[in-house]
């Protein structure tokens, strides 16, 4: 009796997990698969606008689409600070989040609060017609909810000085779902880039439910990540995420500004 009891309580324990699985895993990267990117408009009512939607992202990014700016009215600024960090295995990424206020992204006078970075291997944005090895995602929200996300884009080289300091914690957690690491400090400026130069479109998420309320700024400066940084950030996601990349979607009438404000003091820029 006691062994049919143990039995049904297994069976339930792993339907249980199955179904955080499945709550886990409703989208996918590979193709042919169930629910890849091709498919996500037909998984959820809510996700339609993944297949129908004019102004998705990412897209493909070149000096030849853009709209050269110098010095622009929209002028973006950014204003961080120091704060204690935590990185968390979300299954299909690994994110950074601030447990406090760590700044802001202000653009035309709007405040978009940092909430979180990630990374996608390879690039999710195209540069020139080509796919880089990585790219860096910091996601701002406005206090309407309106989305601002910075993009880094990253080839292989030398090792990325960021991702060189919490390495260690990566692998702590590589193979725990959900599972949680605090880094510490972390100053957002520490990831290196600046907005010196920069693309600038409307865009989408690039993950369901692609919503399409996103003010996208893309790095021009390209950075650098080792293949063993690239292989640690892959090797950490697993069943249909180990590429986590969204194909680049159509342009249609959107216009993209190459922004240059190389002119700006760079006290404004800190």
């Amino acid at each position: 009796m006691n062994n049919i009891i143990l039995f049904v309580s297994c069976l339930a324990l792993a339907s249980s997990a199955l179904a955080a699985d499945e709550t886990e895993t409703e989208f996918h990267y590979v193709t042919g698969a169930y629910a890849d990117p091709s498919k996500w408009s037909s998984v959820k009512q809510e996700w339609k606008i993944c297949g129908v939607g004019k102004r998705q992202s990412p897209v493909n990014l070149s000096p030849k689409v853009a709209r050269l700016v110098h010095n622009s009215t929209a002028l973006i600024q950014t204003y961080y600070k120091p704060v204690e960090a935590t990185l968390k295995n979300r299954g299909y990424d690994m994110a950074v989040s601030w447990q406090e206020d760590a700044g802001k992204l202000v653009i035309n006078n709007t405040d978009y609060k940092l909430i979180q970075s990630h990374w996608h291997a390879p690039s999710e944005h195209f540069l020139n017609g080509k796919r880089l090895a990585m790219e860096l995602h910091m996601v701002h929200k406005s206090a309407d909810g309106h989305l601002a996300v910075i993009g880094v884009l990253l080839r292989e080289g030398e090792p990325n000085p960021f991702i060189s300091r919490i390495k260690d914690k990566i692998n702590s957690i590589a193979d725990i779902l959900q599972g949680e690491a605090s880094i510490g400090k972390i100053d957002p400026r520490e990831f290196g880039w600046d907005l010196t130069k920069f693309y600038e479109y409307r865009g989408s998420l690039t993950t369901p439910p692609c919503t399409e309320d996103v003010i996208w700024t893309i790095v021009n400066k390209v950075g650098t990540v080792s293949r063993q940084q690239i292989d640690i950030l892959v090797d950490a996601r697993r069943a249909g995420y180990e590429t986590n990349a969204r194909p680049a979607q159509p342009l249609y009438k959107r216009m993209v500004y190459l922004n240059d404000q190389s002119t700006i003091s760079a006290s404004a820029l800190s």
